[in-house]
């Protein structure tokens, strides 16, 4: 087997027990086809989600308090499960439970890996760690560090501190996005089916596995659909935007089953059948403007005219007040948005430097007709992507 940097990802639907909390079973499996790799030459990270439901099993226990030192009566502890709704609830309860969870949840991949002769290495990333230049370059160099030193980082989201506006909302992004940091080879994103099917198998008995996809397009974005269980924050639709991600970083993705034997050795050789891959581009995008392309929720649209759009989409010029005919939205400077030609087609996605009515003020006017504290730019081309 060829040597290689491998990312892989695991979602919650495969690290709960059907009774709540850590399948034990499922991180041992992972952690047994982790060694193989290893002892083949390989360097793995492994990005879990999981932290949750470690909490939320913790924290539904009801179990006796220690007795107080006067003497006391004994107390109950415990949170009753209406309180701890992953889905009806508030963020903040769940970052809570998320870290009661996270040392619970690494303690199990710490004595699953341990079984194995590896050493486990926690890394909590936030959004930020790929949008900031120098807390790129550390996150980058911590993480090949470990894996110099013979460590296999597990990583995952810093939910207990992480802001909701600014967050990865699933952890198959931020694989994708440790896929490009680390320089790995391939990514493998084991979840609870055989891969992206073609239809809903709840839905239609036929439905049967696309074993290669070369360009994912809209087509293959509506099968995924949305969220495919009520554990965890993903779903095929995330798998596919990160293996989008993934593709124009230049690193091939392999969706495929937890439980299947031999998983991730199938993964890395190319198997046939061994799941869903997804080939990488050989054009590829920088760790930033991957986060802007396809990590960023949108919270408007510029619309440019012809010009604009034949001096934008060849890449690396900036979006002028001149070209823009519409503000669609309502948007601040620093916000995601869209960039649409006047038949409503997005071709481009930046970060704006003006707010949508400032734009709307200022659009059509010609650079000299801008105030001097007026940014001269609406997207700039550092934080501009062209993107089919």
């Amino acid at each position: 087997m060829k040597r290689s940097r491998i990312v892989v990802k695991i979602g919650s639907s495969s690290v709960t027990a059907s009774a709540g909390g850590i399948d034990t079973g499922a991180v041992d499996k992972l952690c047994g086809e982790v060694a193989d790799a290893v002892v083949a030459g390989n360097e793995v990270v492994i990005v879990t989600s999981g932290a949750i439901a470690a909490g939320m099993s913790v924290l539904l226990q009801y179990r006796s308090l220690p007795s107080r030192p006067n003497g006391g009566s004994r107390r109950k502890a415990g949170l009753w499960r209406s309180r701890l709704d992953p889905r009806a609830h508030d963020s903040t309860s769940l970052q809570a439970v998320s870290a009661v969870g996270q040392s619970r949840l690494m303690g199990v991949y710490d004595e699953a890996l341990g079984r194995y002769g590896l050493v486990a290495g926690q890394v909590l990333l936030a959004p930020l760690d790929f949008v900031n230049r120098s807390q790129y370059l550390h996150a980058r160099g911590t993480l090949r560090r470990l894996l110099e030193l013979g460590v296999v980082p597990v990583v995952n989201e810093n939910d207990a501190v992480a802001d909701e506006e600014i967050r990865f909302g699933d952890n198959d992004r931020l694989a994708a996005l440790v896929a490009h940091l680390v320089g790995a080879d391939v990514l493998v994103l084991l979840t609870d089916t055989d891969g992206l099917l073609t239809a809903d198998p709840r839905l239609e008995e036929a439905a049967t596995l696309i074993e290669e996809v070369v360009e994912i397009d809209h087509e293959l974005e509506a099968i995924a659909g949305g969220p495919g269980t009520s554990v965890g924050s993903g779903g095929m639709a995330s798998k596919l935007a990160a293996a989008k991600i993934a593709s124009w970083s230049g690193v091939r993705t392999v969706i495929a089953s937890a439980q299947r034997p031999g998983v991730l050795a199938a993964a890395l050789s190319g198997e046939p059948g061994a799941g869903t891959l997804v080939h990488a581009r050989r054009q590829c995008l920088s760790a930033r403007k991957l986060w802007i392309a396809f990590a960023v929720a949108p919270s408007g649209t510029l619309v440019v005219d012809k010009g604009a759009y034949e001096a934008l989409e060849p890449g690396g010029r900036s979006l002028l007040p001149a070209g823009v005919v519409e503000v669609r939205g309502a948007f601040i400077p620093d916000d995601a948005v869209e960039i649409a030609t006047e038949d409503g087609r997005v071709f481009a996605k930046g970060l704006t430097r003006m707010a949508a009515a400032s734009a709307e003020k200022w659009l059509g006017r010609q650079t000299s007709e801008l105030p001097p504290d007026l940014p001269h730019e609406v997207v700039h081309a550092d934080d501009l992507v062209v993107v089919p």
